[in-house]
């Protein structure tokens, strides 16, 4: 990025107090990531109010700042460039930002696998393109505009995770960027708190496309009747879709998996594809990136050596081995009751000559009907294939007593969220160089504490 005190005057219509002879290099809206000529963009969010932190930002090199009319005084010591809102206009610099160096734009959105497929598609997109993908999950209003900004010029194609809370969060951010691809993964039930429905869910995923060029192509999982029900409304756009069902553009044949890959071939090629995660779910993540590749003329060869060689971002079904020898597949990223039975259904098929043991955490963001989603994950489990189930949260307890009628109370554990570090101690205690043990849980629940203790 090069950017003039005029350029940024002209993109955000406005005129800067203080001005002097500067070129902005970055731009960072946290004071600690700010370098020589960075461009501080003082967001506030909650309680925490970014214009505190300009002399911070200014001893880590930031040679202007946008600030908000409304606070007063106004800076005196660097050029500042007063908008009505720093948020809007940190999004109107990204998409200025945007128009200048115009890579391909593919956007991924759906309640689970999104960011999986998004690394999917960065993994073959980078076989032919300089592409950038969204870094870990910067996927809302801050997240887009940040990693928009902090490509390189010569960006080729863009990879950005979409996520949403609320009805409109999609609109935003697909208007914002105008993709060249969208991608829909599925549609579960995070955050039904807000939405109350899955049909509503389905409603708030379909936003993506009211910023899809109109020469985009939508890419969605054929296998959500929801989705297709939707789509069908919008006969004008292009479309393809992907699952395991035959009805779709493309669909999967010959699944095998192991604990630690998946291998498939598809219904346009008898090669065989493999991806570095177990489960039937995340072949549907491939065939949409498969999907993506093909549409942007990347040879079938160059997609299938970039699935082997992915690089799948942390904590997402990822196998780890503790000091003690135990196997962990940790998955504590985020949670909710699809995600929960697809990895419980690839775990209780995990070969081992130990005990097969799952720690789930509270699935947030379930709204009222929370209670009721996490006891019908009693289905779920066989007391055949899961030995020991340890639960974490008051949501949890309702699951807790629905397994009750099938497990012995012994094989059944419960902590609230402030008791990690007890729960910690008693995995130690029990764990063996033979078992297997499923981490899962809501981000909130911060289950990653409990994996760094049985990884130290």
């Amino acid at each position: 990025m090069k950017l003039t005190l005029p350029m940024l005057e002209t993109i955000l219509q406005t005129t800067a107090l203080n001005a002097t002879d500067i070129t902005i290099t970055s731009a960072v809206f946290d004071s600690r990531h700010a370098k020589p000529h960075s461009l501080f963009i003082p967001l506030t969010t909650g309680t925490t109010d970014g214009h505190d932190y300009l002399a911070n930002a200014i001893a880590n090199g930031a040679i202007a700042t946008l600030w908000s009319a409304d606070h007063h005084p106004y800076p005196t010591d660097l050029p500042v460039l007063i908008v009505p809102d720093t948020l809007v206009a940190f999004q109107h610099l990204a998409q200025a930002y945007l128009k200048q160096v115009k890579p391909k734009i593919v956007a991924v959105s759906g309640s689970n696998g999104k960011t999986t497929t998004k690394d999917f598609i960065e993994a073959i997109g980078k076989t032919t393109f300089k592409t950038v993908k969204t870094p870990a999950n910067f996927n809302n209003e801050i997240g887009v505009p940040a990693t928009i900004l902090s490509m390189p010029s010569d960006t080729e194609l863009l990879v950005l995770e979409m996520g949403m809370d609320h009805p409109g969060d999609l609109t935003l951010l697909s208007t914002l960027v105008h993709p060249d691809i969208a991608v829909l993964t599925m549609i579960g039930e995070a955050h039904i708190e807000f939405f109350k429905t899955r049909e509503r869910i389905a409603d708030g995923k379909m936003e993506i496309i009211n910023g899809l060029k109109p020469t985009g192509t939508l890419i969605y999982n054929g296998d959500e009747p929801l989705l297709q029900n939707r789509v069908n409304a919008h006969p004008t756009i292009q479309t393809q879709t992907f699952g395991l069902s035959p009805a779709n553009t493309l669909f999967a044949t010959h699944i095998t998996t192991t604990p630690t890959t998946t291998t498939f071939q598809t219904s346009t090629s008898n090669m065989l594809f493999q991806i570095p995660l177990p489960g039937t779910y995340n072949v549907a993540n491939a065939l949409a990136a498969i999907s993506v590749g093909t549409l942007l003329g990347i040879t079938i060869d160059q997609i299938q050596l970039a699935l082997a060689q992915s690089q799948i971002t942390e904590h997402r079904t990822q196998w780890l081995k503790t000091q003690l020898g135990t196997s962990i597949l940790s998955d504590v990223y985020n949670s909710n009751p699809t995600a929960v039975r697809e990895v419980l259904k690839t775990f209780s098929t995990i070969p081992t000559t130990g005990k097969r043991i799952v720690v789930l955490g509270d699935m947030l963001q379930l709204g009222e009907t929370a209670p009721t989603l996490h006891a019908a994950l009693v289905t779920a489990f066989d007391p055949t294939l899961i030995d020991a189930i340890y639960l974490v949260g008051p949501l949890m307890q309702a699951l807790a007593n629905a397994l009750l009628q099938y497990y012995p109370e012994t094989a059944i554990h419960t902590y609230q969220i402030d008791q990690l570090t007890e729960l910690s101690a008693d995995l130690i205690r029990q764990l063996t160089d033979q078992d297997v043990l499923l981490l899962k849980g809501s981000h909130g629940i911060h289950l990653e504490n409990v994996l760094n203790n049985l990884m130290h």
